[in-house]
């Protein structure tokens, strides 16, 4: 295992990362940080996602490739035979990979994949039942609907709440915009599904003619971070904006967040989405960031290796290359710091272990798994060194 230690001075921003209707964000004093970055491993294609099991593997799905099992005793991923058949294409291909409430009993695990071809696809969940490094009795539960032409924008993070049903965000499909406003449509969409994949007991539209009972929130571009907060039950939502206009939300059943009524960015080719960032019944989000940071992967650390985090967001920015904490209290950005620049890495999920350090993936043909732990006492700030173990 190669070995990185690296000591920065943390980079604090402001602004652009603040809640849009307060003022900036206070800028923290500049300190020296020092960190270590373990490369656990290397040559996976294009990593998206990480999941811990009980017994300390963990799996780790690759977009243009597979799912792979990585075990105590081994820092080679071993591919899991039996997963579903992804469109590999541009943004789709296999995405999120979460375990079941009960996995030490029922062994079951679901990933979303995109499913289709160019001319019709959609966001889909297979669940199956992990037995040593194979899935057995896999199907897909649930499949996003319309289908859509392209692979632009499958959302496709899933999270289980306490309650055990699953949430999975779904994109807008990129030139399907308009439909993240409309009820009958899965686009734009976070959803709430039972364990088979029908829609939960109580979901807020499924009394609505017309709408689809799966709706949990609308009026979303490409969210593709998502959690919830173990000690008050807070679901946090982030998402892609176009040019500009990344979102952090506080996500709640049956709101309207805004896209593409509202938004914070401009479309790629300078034209105005739309003249508004906040209008009556589109919940505003807590920041954005403009220019985009393109967010990909979102954790909440309550570990205890680095105490002065304890509370903070942490979200991997491919566009901006980069690992940003975010401080949020009383639904306002208080504090931001620009991590991990020098790697030069797109950060596309990042997870806190439950070894109490962060697990982060780099989005590349050449893809790594990461963890980050505190610096040995006595690391020299600003002296990066390398090694193997």
């Amino acid at each position: 295992m190669r070995r990185l230690v690296i000591a920065l001075a943390a980079v604090f921003t402001f602004g652009c990362g603040s809640n849009p209707t307060a003022a900036p964000a206070p800028v923290a004093p500049a300190a020296v940080r020092p960190y270590v970055v373990d490369t656990v491993a290397t040559g996976l294609r294009n990593p998206w996602s990480l999941a811990f099991l009980p017994d300390g593997a963990m799996l780790v799905t690759e977009k243009y490739g597979t799912l792979r099992l990585f075990t105590p005793k081994a820092d080679r991923g071993e591919p899991v035979e039996g997963g579903p058949v992804a469109w590999q294409f541009e943004d789709g291909g296999l995405l999120d990979v979460v375990i079941d409430p009960d996995f030490a009993h029922s062994r079951l695990l679901y990933l979303s994949f995109s499913e289709g071809d160019s001319a019709a696809n959609h966001t889909a969940v297979f669940r199956a039942r992990l037995e040593g490094r194979r899935l057995v009795d896999g199907r897909v539960i649930f499949r996003a609907s319309p289908d859509k032409r392209g692979a632009g924008h499958p959302g496709g993070r899933l999270l289980f709440l306490p309650d055990q049903t699953l949430l999975l965000t779904i994109g807008d499909g990129y030139d399907f915009r308009d439909q993240a406003q409309r009820l009958n449509s899965d686009l734009g969409k976070v959803v709430r599904l039972d364990r088979d994949g029908r829609p939960a007991p109580g979901n807020p539209f499924a009394d609505s003619a017309g709408a689809r009972p799966e709706i949990y929130s609308f009026g979303h571009r490409n969210p593709q971070g998502l959690l919830i907060d173990p000690r008050d039950g807070t679901i946090w939502e982030h998402e892609h904006g176009p040019k500009g206009g990344d979102e952090i939300n506080h996500l709640r059943p049956g709101l309207n967040y805004g896209w593409p009524r509202t938004t914070f960015g401009v479309d790629y080719s300078g034209e105005l989405v739309s003249t508004k960032q906040t209008a009556k019944g589109i919940e505003p989000p807590i920041t954005v960031w403009v220019p985009s940071i393109a967010p990909s992967g979102f954790a909440l650390y309550l570990g205890h290796a680095f105490p002065a985090w304890s509370g903070d967001f942490f979200v991997g920015a491919l566009k901006e290359r980069s690992l940003h904490r975010v401080r949020i209290r009383d639904g306002e950005v208080v504090l931001q710091e620009t991590l991990l620049r020098e790697l030069k890495a797109r950060i596309r999920d990042v997870r806190g272990g439950p070894d109490g350090l962060l697990y982060l993936l780099t989005d590349d043909a050449d893809g790594a798994l990461l963890r980050l732990r505190p610096a040995p006492t006595g690391t020299l700030a600003g002296r990066s060194t390398a090694g193997t173990s």
